[in-house]
């Protein structure tokens, strides 16, 4: 059964250029609760540990650099099947092949420098919200 909470991160790209608002307004347009948020700034530890998933990938060095350029902002959604509803939300990684309306159609730079951050299973939306959030914050968001 899909969950409905889902993690999500607007990436240093956007919030630098005070996109986050914007942001988070479309996701609560397609019905997106927020339950937690912060504002912080990874260190490279952070973006190193979050990202260790993608270690052995090509794009690590960049990608914790790039996540570690700037302050981001993590949020814990809530939607019905909030993972699917989130990557459908965000669109494709490439700006250039997102669907129209979505928030990397209209808010990323480039397929790196991408805008946001979304959990990709029930389950990395689990461990990654608890990444960024203490239980109790996730219970009483």
């Amino acid at each position: 059964m899909a969950g409905n909470t889902t993690l999500t991160i607007v990436k240093p790209d956007a919030f630098g250029a005070d996109k986050a608002g914007k942001i988070i307004a479309l996701l609560e347009e397609k019905g997106f609760k927020v339950k937690a948020a912060r504002v912080m700034h990874l260190t490279q530890k952070q973006a190193g540990e979050f990202y260790a998933v993608h270690s052995a990938r090509p794009f690590y060095g960049e990608l914790v650099e790039f996540m570690t350029s700037g302050p981001c902002m993590p949020l814990v959604l809530e939607k019905d099947n909030a993972v699917l509803a989130l990557r459908d939300a965000i669109g494709a990684t490439d700006p250039a092949e997102a669907a129209e309306g979505t928030v990397r159609k209209l808010y990323a730079e480039s397929k790196g420098r991408n805008a946001i951050h979304a959990s990709d299973s029930d389950e990395n939306a689990a461990r990654e919200s608890r990444f960024f959030f203490s239980e109790t914050e996730l219970l009483f968001g």
